[in-house]
């Protein structure tokens, strides 16, 4: 953990009815990045250590709670049912558009001018729509972990999808070092282990309380819509990474994301699952710093 990113002030914007928290790293006068966390998780699991590292490359860093997550806006609405999480159909309280909006009010918050966005699992589709809806404040694209929302890329496997129905274990926090070992890298470490054993108990006290939202964000992601043809119009510099071992959201689903989008590279990284373990941080921290930069470089041309 880093002190001075541990103990940075959080902020709040506030976009229609809904109030983000969030916090800003690094010098106003350089290029800004906006981190988009995953299903269920807050701000924090975008780790002290690799904000740090991107703020060193030169890189001003916004991380945020999604609505429904962390110290943002908290909702009421049905979670899905077990036989709607099978079907994957539920009744919805918010969309990943509104999830999308909430991303653009954000930058329009912190940086006017537009952002590159980076996006991991459900922040990839959040990501991916922020950049549809709102493409005069995207300067670039990461979509991590993620696919295009046109039903035949990127399924789950039905192993995880089954694992979501078993009863978890007592104590949340060893419940979520158990959830990464069904689902992520292969070959994760200690290091690994002791993040979730950190981050956890920290992400617990600041819900409230409230665990719900993770389900009403599961029904947006039962809605999705296709998003093939919107990637398509982008002219933006893209980056679309995957591991090769994801067993949540299939490697097919980057491989349709990158197709989908004109300007985009595909990096896909051996071994890695669905999180993002220490061992893959590098080409995922270059990844971004290059993108960043093709973006950088074709504005100032």
């Amino acid at each position: 953990m880093d002190e001075r990113y541990d103990n940075a002030p959080e902020q709040f914007a506030r976009i229609g009815d809904i109030r983000l928290c969030h916090q800003i790293f690094g010098d106003e006068s350089d290029p800004t990045v906006v981190l988009i966390m995953g299903l269920g998780l807050d701000m924090l699991w975008w780790r002290d250590e690799f904000c740090a590292d991107l703020v060193g490359r030169g890189l001003r860093v916004v991380r945020f709670d999604n609505r429904d997550v962390g110290r943002s806006t908290h909702l009421t609405g049905p979670i899905p049912t077990a036989w709607q999480y099978l079907r994957r159909s539920a009744p919805v309280t918010y969309s990943l558009e509104d999830m999308a909006d909430d991303t653009a009010g954000l930058m329009r918050a912190v940086a006017p001018r537009g952002a590159h966005i980076v996006g991991v699992s459900l922040g990839s589709f959040i990501a991916q729509q922020t950049a549809i809806r709102h493409p005069d404040l995207v300067q670039s694209l990461v979509s991590i972990m993620g696919r295009p929302g046109d039903r035949r890329n990127g399924k789950s496997s039905k192993r995880y999808l089954l694992s979501g129905l078993r009863s978890p274990k007592p104590d949340p926090v060893d419940e979520m070092v158990a959830a990464f070992e069904r689902i992520g890298s292969r070959d994760r470490t200690d290091a690994d282990e002791n993040d979730v054993r950190t981050i956890m108990p920290r992400s617990l006290a600041r819900s409230g309380g409230d665990d719900t939202g993770s389900g009403r964000q599961i029904a947006a992601i039962f809605a999705e819509t296709d998003r093939t043809r919107g990637l398509r119009d982008l002219r933006i510099p893209a980056l679309v990474i995957h591991g090769d071992a994801d067993r949540v959201i299939a490697p097919s689903g980057g491989r349709a994301t990158a197709a989908a989008m004109t300007s985009a590279e595909l990096l896909t990284i051996p071994g890695m699952g669905h999180d993002l373990a220490r061992q893959h941080w590098d080409s995922v921290l270059d990844g971004i710093e290059r993108t960043v930069r093709r973006a950088e470089t074709t504005t100032s041309a």
